[in-house]
């Protein structure tokens, strides 16, 4: 017995004098420290002040490979207040998330509706749309009505009751009308100014998926979605870095105010991520020797146009006169405007850019484009992008507690794959398509 008791005091000797290993602590990469520095004082700030903190801690995050960014996402404990910027950068990219965003009240007003179906459809009781339907944006507004009704009637479930609210007097009497009418969520507005206005208030008196983005971040329990400029403008970037991993970028743009967002974005993307953009140029006719020195000086490895279809007509063949027609070439949307005619189109084959995946194939729950255009007028021509936007909402409108909740949920719209970050903006991973034979041609997932 003693024997034993003093083997017992032995072992317990050797384990008091034996110092406890306390585990290293995660090496992040120093970028992810810097942002993660930025990122603790964020909640703390206004106005530009805030937005000027978001694009730092954006540029930092972009200097990290995606195994980095990945690994360093992973590491993040619950809501550390890096892990938002972490994980949109990880959606952007295509990555997926290792854990859901701590989005607080992630129900949008779900908790007292039915449960949802097995594919997360969970739509309100009672919905309010709010859209301009008279005045200069009443043609807008009437495509993206068409386009959620559209959605909503083509749903056989159960559906909330709906009725629309003219924004034209104001945005905000439209929201306290369908407030006191007792909606439980809200659709709209579609001004980005009545957006921001109605964000700037404080958490709505109703759950709200605002239909444009401004600078105002969602209160938590609503969302924001947008066709905007910028947004495609990051998409351009994207699949140039990590579809077709160029390093040196031509840029072309022209003057208007939605190709000059859209090219301002591209190119911070770019240059966020490492891409030199060799120059930047104004659309012209006479362009052939500039393109020329610059082959010769300092040649890209890809040209991105942004640009309708008449001006990059005029420029494809100055490229090709100057030694560059051969380099990989991307478009913004605008490229299809001005476009039609095969004979005269031909000049822009080769072309990729980024397109809503109802205009060039089929999508469920909506009839062809061409089909729904014979019908009403709201999905002809350049309506057509906006009727598609508004199927998409409706469909967000019954699927957002589900995109909030799982982490790497997503739902195939008419304006392409769409994602919830975790700030309530819906990302959206539009379709690509190719000029070939002069006409548009839908590309699969990786054959960019």
């Amino acid at each position: 017995m003693r024997s034993v008791v003093l083997v017992l005091l032995l072992a317990l000797a050797g384990c008091a004098s034996t110092e406890v290993q306390k585990p290293a602590p995660l090496a992040y990469a120093a970028a992810t420290v810097q942002a993660q520095a930025l990122a603790s004082g964020h909640a703390a700030l206004s106005g530009q002040a805030r937005r000027d903190n978001a694009d730092a801690i954006e540029r930092l995050l972009a200097q990290l490979d995606d195994a980095t960014l990945a690994r360093d996402a992973a590491r993040l404990p619950a809501g550390d207040p890096l892990y938002n910027f972490a994980g949109r950068a990880l959606q952007r990219r295509g990555l997926p998330l290792p854990h859901a965003f701590d989005r607080g009240d992630a129900s949008f007003g779900a908790a007292d509706r039915p449960a949802a179906d097995r594919d997360g459809y969970r739509p309100p009781l009672k919905v309010g749309v709010l859209l301009p339907l008279s005045g200069a944006q009443a043609a807008a507004a009437a495509a993206v009505r068409d386009g959620y009704l559209a959605g909503y009637y083509g749903e056989t479930r159960r559906r909330p009751a709906l009725r629309f609210y003219d924004t034209a007097a104001g945005a905000k009497p439209a929201l306290a009308r369908a407030a006191a009418d007792g909606n439980d969520f809200v659709v709209g507005p579609l001004a980005r100014e009545e957006a921001d206005a109605l964000f700037a208030a404080g958490e709505p008196p109703v759950p709200m998926l605002a239909l444009n983005r401004g600078s105002r971040t969602p209160p938590s329990g609503s969302a924001a979605f947008s066709l905007s400029p910028e947004d495609e403008g990051i998409s351009l970037a994207q699949h140039l870095i990590d579809e077709r991993h160029r390093k040196r970028v031509l840029l072309i743009a022209g003057g208007e105010d939605t190709q000059r967002r859209t090219a301002d974005a591209a190119r911070a993307q770019l240059e966020s991520r490492g891409v030199k953009i060799v120059a930047r140029l104004g659309v012209s006719e006479q362009m052939t020797d500039a393109l020329r020195q610059l082959a010769q000086t300092d040649a890209p490895d890809a040209v991105l146009l942004v640009l309708k279809g008449p001006q990059a007509r005029s420029v494809a063949p100055q490229l090709a006169a100057a030694g560059l027609g051969g380099v990989d070439r991307l478009a913004s949307s605008q490229i299809v405007s001005g476009t039609g005619k095969p004979a005269e189109d031909m000049a822009l084959d080769g072309i990729v850019f980024p397109t809503e995946p109802w205009l060039i194939q089929r999508v469920d729950g909506l009839p062809p484009q061409a089909s729904a255009a014979a019908r009403v007028n709201t999905a002809k021509g350049p309506a057509a992008r906006l009727f598609a936007f508004g199927f998409d909402a409706w469909r967000l409108t019954a699927h957002l507690e589900q995109l909030a909740l799982a982490p790497n949920a997503s739902i195939a719209g008419a304006t392409g794959r769409l994602s919830l970050d975790g700030f309530g903006n819906v990302l959206r991973r539009p379709g690509w398509s190719r000029f070939a034979g002069g006409e548009p041609v839908p590309l699969a997932d990786g054959a960019r």
